[in-house]
């Protein structure tokens, strides 16, 4: 490292590391002179050492240059010095970025094996089922060689495997899944059903990916919501009869709604006076989703159909997302513009953001290729600095400028000629495409031209292994969507180097350059050659989608040739520094609003953790009765004095709720409200003292069945409630509100009634629930 380098806050990172990887390296020889039996009894070495008060920074040099000695004897692979910077990084809790081919996954196992030592539990975090599995299966075998255990987590999983898997030291997981399982623990009704057993340390491969691009999409689970009328439908024809001036289409927003032509439309159409009055609040959100259906929801974008399914396809990653759904009523009204069977609309019962539940590690870190770009974001939201590695070798590919044109099938026609010249030379060519409708649209092309290529995307995942380990011989053509954009290493086959290594074509620039970025770098691995290029057409979606009317005067002048294409790529990468800005402005958005929710959801889980750990809770049971009795109390007096004509109605009525019928006059000749309430409190009490007389045991399990699933039931109304005022409170800006603001408040306001509502549904459930009596056998003869 340079002077100039090591002055720089990365550089002084960097410094650091590259002195901890001078002293593993110090103790190379020592550690090859130890048998297998003496490098393996290092394991209960390290723990004994830990348990007597050393610190893991205190073994990482020892702990690194164990895991790296078996590295090498279990899968014949040795970390190079590089590697062992990046494994110091990613144990301080930083984000290491390493270009492809540099290793992440063997450098992952340095820091994975020190902080497994702690027996606390270590989560490696990819982004997609095949790596993870793939990552237990090859990594684990050295983690096991040093006396480790490995899991592997899976939506295919039952609970018990599940948790088998998370008691491992290291468990290989997806983010989705684990963040499911986080909800879903929380949703359990006694702790031996959960599946984790604690967030102390998590390494997420492709950081980048899942703590930034999947950041706008929160975490949901879904229950089953109303049933369904034919809305859908109805709504669904409504919407296809409409005309262009009928419709307004936001691209930015990905928000479409009706123009005021639109409006009268709809009124003549459902028969309705005013169709924004709040009694047709219902209709305008089946014509709301139906809107989105079709203008915005694209089919082979965002989703695919298969075998009369509607199945959601990741942006990001390009991979379908089994037994997902959109949420509240847009997958229904994608299966109503489809065709398709319409299942009953869903209602969210638990969401989280990634952002907030990875913040509940002890620890985070992470590794990417391209992460630097967002590198403060990540500190400010996960307080993570983003450290470049250097790499083992020179980078030798070359990165060649856009290739522009004016329309889609111009640019079609170039890339088919760019791939059938490559092709006939031998070059190996990984086409990467945004969807698996342009992946599609090439292949039929490339399929004319008689030139023989595999189609990597959605619909057809499972040959993933296979496609790529042939991508990099001599004369492969493979098409993939951003499948192939992260966690491939496309190795290149015998003679390629001398053809000049594997060619990337790019079909079109994507939301944000890190993930051009992921896309060039599968060719240039440990100095091999390579070239990447990207081509633009002026009607790409993107472009549409992005370009301010300045940047559209440009792209008009660029068509009628009066702008070189030089100028123009200027223009192509401020669009895209648009979209990555707007990017980030909606997962700032998303992340605020579930800020909210985050508070609230730290009450809630914390309450049930209380309520599933404690065998007694005769305090808590005591505590919500009298805060039910100060509250009913309240109302009383406030009756009373209001209405004293009504009174005997009012005291009728709690009577009948509250099982009062024996201090009837004692409330009755109450003159205070501090009176009322003791009164109040006192019989509450007694009643349910009786009961837990009768039957201790019973009315002790009772009890937390009871509180779960009052909480249960409140939280999941409130948290669907929540959501779909999420989905309007956009509205309030109109009246100068800003919608965060409003959100907050509003949000303060229902967990405020919900908490109400579980203290007077969890006591007025206690009182009432009567002793089981024992039922006599059942005769198997009778």
């Amino acid at each position: 490292m340079n002077l100039l380098q090591s002055l720089s806050p990365d550089g002084r990172q960097l410094a650091k590391a590259e002195k901890l990887a001078k002293k593993i390296e110090a103790l190379s020889g020592e550690y090859k002179a130890l048998s297998d039996a003496e490098l393996q009894a290092k394991t209960s070495q390290f723990r004994q050492r830990l348990s007597q008060g050393e610190s893991l920074d205190e073994l990482l040099p020892e702990a690194f240059a164990t895991a790296r000695e078996a590295a090498e004897r279990v899968i014949g692979e040795r970390p190079y010095p590089v590697q062992l910077m990046g494994g110091v990084l990613l144990h301080q809790g930083d984000i290491a970025e390493m270009k492809t081919g540099e290793g992440k996954t063997l450098t992952s196992i340095l820091p994975v094996y020190l902080n497994a030592l702690e027996g606390q539990g270590v989560h490696v975090v990819t982004v997609n089922p095949y790596l993870a599995h793939r990552d237990a299966q090859w990594m684990g075998q050295i983690y096991q060689f040093l006396g480790l255990s490995v899991g592997c987590n899976d939506r295919t999983l039952t609970s018990a495997q599940k948790r088998a898997a998370f008691a491992c030291d290291i468990t290989y997981t997806t983010n989705s899944e684990l963040g499911f399982d986080y909800l879903r623990d929380n949703m359990v009704m006694n702790l031996e059903s959960r599946v984790l057993r604690g967030l102390h340390f998590a390494l997420v491969d492709e950081v980048d990916s899942v703590l930034v691009d999947e950041a706008r999409t929160p975490l949901i689970i879904s229950g089953a919501g109303e049933m369904l009328d034919k809305q859908y439908l109805i709504a669904d024809q409504f919407v296809k009869a409409l005309r262009k001036d009928e419709v307004e289409v936001d691209h930015q927003e990905r928000q479409v709604y009706l123009t005021e032509k639109g409006i009268v439309h709809a009124e003549r159409f459902f028969k309705v006076a005013h169709l924004y009055d709040h009694s047709h609040a219902d209709l305008v959100h089946y014509i709301q989703q139906a809107l989105k259906a079709n203008y915005v929801m694209m089919r082979d974008v965002e989703y695919v159909v298969e075998d009369g399914e509607v199945i959601i396809v990741d942006q990001f990653t390009g991979r379908k997302m089994e037994g997902r759904e959109f949420s509240d009523g847009l997958h229904q009204a994608i299966q109503a513009k489809e065709g398709v069977g319409i299942k009953q609309e869903t209602k969210t019962l638990a969401t989280i953001t990634y952002q907030n539940f990875f913040r509940l590690y002890d620890k985070l870190a992470g590794m990417t290729g391209t992460a630097k770009t967002e590198e403060q974001e990540f500190l400010s939201i996960y307080n993570m600095r983003t450290i470049v590695v250097p790499t083992n070798k020179p980078i030798a590919r070359i990165d060649y400028p856009d290739a522009v044109y004016k329309t889609k099938g111009e640019k079609y026609d170039a890339i088919v000629e760019e791939v059938a010249q490559l092709h006939a030379q031998g070059q190996p060519v990984l086409v990467g495409t945004p969807s698996v409708e342009i992946s599609e649209i090439l292949s039929q092309r490339l399929t004319q031209k008689k030139i023989p290529h595999p189609v990597l995307n959605a619909k057809n995942h499972a040959q993933e292994a296979e496609i790529i380990a042939r991508a990099g011989q001599k004369g492969a053509v493979t098409i993939a969507t951003n499948m192939a954009g992260r966690g491939t290493d496309i190795k290149l086959g015998e003679g390629v180097v001398e053809l000049g290594g594997l060619a990337v074509l790019g079909t079109e620039r994507h939301e944000s350059k890190r993930i051009d970025n992921q896309l060039r770098g599968r060719a240039g691995r440990q100095g091999d050659p390579g070239f990447s290029r990207f081509y633009v057409s002026m009607q790409d979606d993107f472009i549409i989608q992005y370009a301010s009317d300045l940047q559209k005067e440009s792209i008009a002048k660029f068509c009628e040739d009066k702008l070189p294409a030089e100028k123009l790529r200027k223009t192509i990468d401020l669009i895209q520094k648009r979209a990555e800005d707007l990017h980030y402005d909606s997962r700032k958005r998303v992340l605020e609003y579930d800020d909210v929710l985050m508070e609230q959801r730290r009450i809630i889980f914390g309450q049930r953790d209380q309520i599933l750990i404690q065998d007694d809770l005769s305090e808590l049971v005591g505590s919500l009765m009298d805060q039910a009795a100060a509250s009913l109390a309240a109302s009383l007096m406030n009756a009373k004095r209001a209405n004293p004509a009504q009174w005997e109605t009012v005291l009728q009525e709690a009577r009948k709720t509250w099982l009062l019928g024996e201090i009837d006059k004692e409330l009755d000749q109450a003159k205070d409200e501090k009176t009322l309430q003791a009164i109040l409190t006192q019989e509450f009490h007694r009643q349910h003292q009786l009961k837990k007389d009768e039957a201790p045991e019973q009315i002790a399990q009772l009890e937390k069945m009871i509180l779960l699933s009052v909480i249960d039931h409140q939280w999941n109304d409130h948290v669907d409630s929540m959501n779909r005022l999420r989905e309007g409170i956009y509205l309030r800006s109109y009246a100068q509100i800003k919608p965060e603001d409003a959100y907050r408040q509003e949000g303060f306001e229902r967990f405020t009634n919900m908490m109400a509502n579980i203290t007077d549904q969890a006591v007025l459930t206690l009182l009432h629930i009567q002793k089981r009596e024992p039922q006599p056998p059942v005769n198997p003869e009778a």
